[in-house]
């Protein structure tokens, strides 16, 4: 189950790039940008905004799970399950219902991925796994790779970790890079923001450093969260002193997702307002490139 395919990215990896999202994730986030990637499953999206007051054609066609007010709204009385989704998919004539989510199969993926193998030459790109954790299909992300690294495309993903290891293994051989979230260190402060195990996520980045993979630590800072000098210089320390990675990216936290929050009918649990805080960013950059490492700071 896939919720987009991205082409002639610049920013999941080098060059330019095709990012497959993966739909499904081990973890819980409170700031999740994308969080129409957390269920496996298709999902339901509402903008009113795009609403027709006088167009009735979701209520006949779910009528047991959709109530129009007077002002035109829609309220789902009930959860939304398969069979409403599936009647609901292409109803819509303003595209204020939309379904999140779409099953391909690996060759349906890589047609579209093989469509801009001569911009992957001229960049060094290639194709990136994202997510959603893609590791949580892990059949399916090895056969990616391993039928893009057989193709000569450069393989990398955007991962959390937060998988048995056992998962990641089968895709080793054919991941040339390694785009890992190092979110914190201490394994409290990551449960009760994420719902998941630091220990986990740590334990599967000392096992790709011994693999001698390809990694780059990326660091979302989060007010509250992570975003202070004691968890920051924590995570630079692991980076430096037990992976030995070379590369560290800093992503001060934004609130570009809040309106999927709202399309979701999901409440929002992260801070309302984006990081602003140039002299925390100013330590992060000095105290990463004094342990050796160079440093990227993304907006």
């Amino acid at each position: 189950m896939i919720f987009n395919i991205q082409r002639y990215s610049t920013h999941d990896g080098p060059g330019i790039r095709t990012v497959v999202f993966l739909k499904g994730c081990s973890l819980g986030c409170r700031w999740c940008q994308n969080p129409e990637s957390r269920s496996r499953e298709k999902e339901l999206l509402y903008d009113a905004r795009l609403c027709l007051q006088d167009c009735n054609l979701c209520q006949q066609a779910a009528p047991e799970v959709i109530e129009k007010t007077l002002s035109g709204l829609l309220i789902f009385r009930d959860r939304i399950e398969t069979r409403h989704i599936a009647a609901l998919e292409h109803i819509c004539p303003t595209l204020a219902l939309t379904v999140c989510g779409e099953e391909k199969n690996l060759e349906e993926i890589m047609a579209v991925v093989r469509r801009d193998q001569p911009f992957y030459q001229r960049s060094s790109g290639g194709i990136t796994l994202s997510g959603g954790e893609p590791f949580m299909a892990p059949q399916l992300a090895a056969e990616i790779f391993k039928q893009s690294h057989e193709e000569g495309i450069h393989t990398a993903v955007e991962t959390c970790l937060h998988v048995p290891w056992h998962y990641i293994e089968p895709s080793l051989p054919y991941v040339d890079l390694f785009l890992a979230d190092l979110k914190h260190v201490n394994d409290q402060v990551f449960k009760q923001w994420t719902d998941g195990s630091a220990k986990r996520v740590m334990e599967n980045l000392r096992k790709l450093a011994a693999a001698g993979k390809k990694i780059i630590i990326r660091v979302p800072l989060i007010q509250g969260f992570n975003a202070d000098k004691i968890s920051i210089a924590a995570i630079v320390d692991f980076s430096a002193d037990v992976l030995a990675v070379n590369d560290i990216h800093f992503l001060p936290y934004h609130t570009l997702g809040m309106n999927k929050y709202v399309l979701l009918n999901q409440p929002y649990h992260a801070p309302d307002k984006p990081l602003e805080d140039p002299e925390l960013l100013s330590f992060a950059q000095s105290y990463a490139e004094h342990k050796g490492l160079t440093v990227t700071l993304r907006g």
